[in-house]
């Protein structure tokens, strides 16, 4: 299975009806095919939402991303709720659900890729002291937006800077 098609070209509604169609047409059933639809719902309730509020095509691509971070919370704290249970099969379809969604959001920056990335961005804005830090922060999340675990990025800006100075 692995990760879906994540080309620039397509949009996240696009990515997620072009792997609900092929599910569909290749007759599986199951888990994967049910958490699918379970996304598409989820993102076409967003659009008649965002309809409502006057914007024609429906929700960007950030406001899709947050519909899939959400499910994946709300899956990881009914998996814990399985297992506290002792319903272990319902806690291994929740992991299972949370994979498939995973699929659909882009890989975060982590190690090098992170370190990069801060390095750019302090060097960009000129900053050398840690009094800069909530500016290189916001830089950073504008440059690479749902790509950031802000925690690791705050401690690898913080490096950053000390070096800077």
């Amino acid at each position: 299975m692995g990760r879906e098609d994540t080309s620039d070209a397509m949009t996240l509604k696009a990515r997620i009806a072009n792997a609900l169609k092929s599910e569909t047409e290749s007759g599986q059933t199951g888990v994967r095919l049910a958490t699918l639809r379970l996304i598409e719902c989820a993102v076409r309730d967003r659009d008649v939402c965002a309809r409502g509020r006057g914007v024609g095509e429906g929700c960007p691509d950030a406001d899709v991303r947050r519909v899939l971070e959400t499910m994946i919370a709300q899956r990881e704290l009914s998996a814990r709720e399985h297992e506290d249970a002792g319903l272990i099969e319902d806690a291994i379809r929740e992991r299972d659900e949370i994979d498939i969604i995973q699929q659909f959001l882009p890989e975060l920056l982590h190690g090098e890729a992170l370190e990069t990335a801060v390095e750019e961005v302090v060097s960009d804005l000129g900053a050398s002291k840690l009094k800069d830090l909530g500016r290189c922060m916001s830089t950073l999340k504008e440059r690479y937006p749902g790509l950031i675990e802000t925690g690791e990025a705050g401690k690898a800006m913080r490096k950053a800077l000390s070096r800077a100075s």
